[in-house]
């Protein structure tokens, strides 16, 4: 399965490298050499796309989970809330997830700069703020670009409810996620260094 609009893009680009192919095979390119090398340069091309925007089906996962696929570079507070940040490399499933059930309040866009994710300053880099209505109270995801990863994609809107473990978007070419959660009512459960999964992976637990 891939990300919502990634199979027209496979589509077309497929359809070319079978074109090429064919002229190659009836002899309308002469170039026989030049041509197999842009084919298979071409080919390995659309095979990264393919697996860049893979979006495979998997189980949800228990407690507030995971936005992001990737690894985890930051769990710290900040002020009342507790901020789990996810680093995404360019081979991790770029397609992110809701954390609980929600409800859009908002959707807006700020920031300046593509700075790499990594970097604490990066938290000011152009970034997507969904702010959300849950059980637990306000919640917060913010999607974040880097030096490579500059485009963010939503697939939901203002007003929309969504179940947790249900696609909200995607970074093309990595980046990071940031979950603010409500101090008082949730306890992180993962540490940085720790690997998750978008949907699957337990980040954090209701206090009981």
């Amino acid at each position: 399965m891939f990300a919502p609009g990634a199979g027209r893009i496979l589509a077309v680009s497929a359809a070319v490298l079978a074109l090429v192919a064919g002229l190659v095979a009836v002899g309308t390119i002469h170039d026989r050499i030049a041509a197999s090398g842009g084919l298979l340069a071409g080919a390995a091309v659309w095979a990264f796309f393919a697996v860049f925007f893979r979006d495979p089906e998997r189980p949800i996962g228990s407690g507030i989970v995971s936005a992001a696929d990737g690894r985890i570079r930051a769990v710290e507070r900040d002020g009342d809330r507790w901020r789990i940040s996810v680093f995404m490399s360019v081979t991790d499933v770029h397609v992110n997830r809701w954390p609980t059930d929600v409800v859009v309040d908002s959707i807006r866009q700020e920031g300046a700069g593509f700075r790499a994710a990594y970097r604490p300053d990066a938290a000011g880099n152009v970034r997507r703020h969904y702010t959300l209505s849950t059980e637990l109270g306000p919640v917060e995801v913010v999607q974040i670009t880097g030096v490579v990863a500059r485009r963010l994609v939503s697939f939901v809107h203002p007003g929309a409810r969504g179940r947790k473990g249900e696609r909200f978007g995607m970074i093309v070419l990595g980046s990071r996620v940031d979950v603010l959660l409500p101090a008082g009512r949730v306890e992180p459960s993962v540490a940085v260094g720790d690997r998750v999964r978008a949907g699957a992976s337990s980040i954090a637990r209701v206090r009981p």
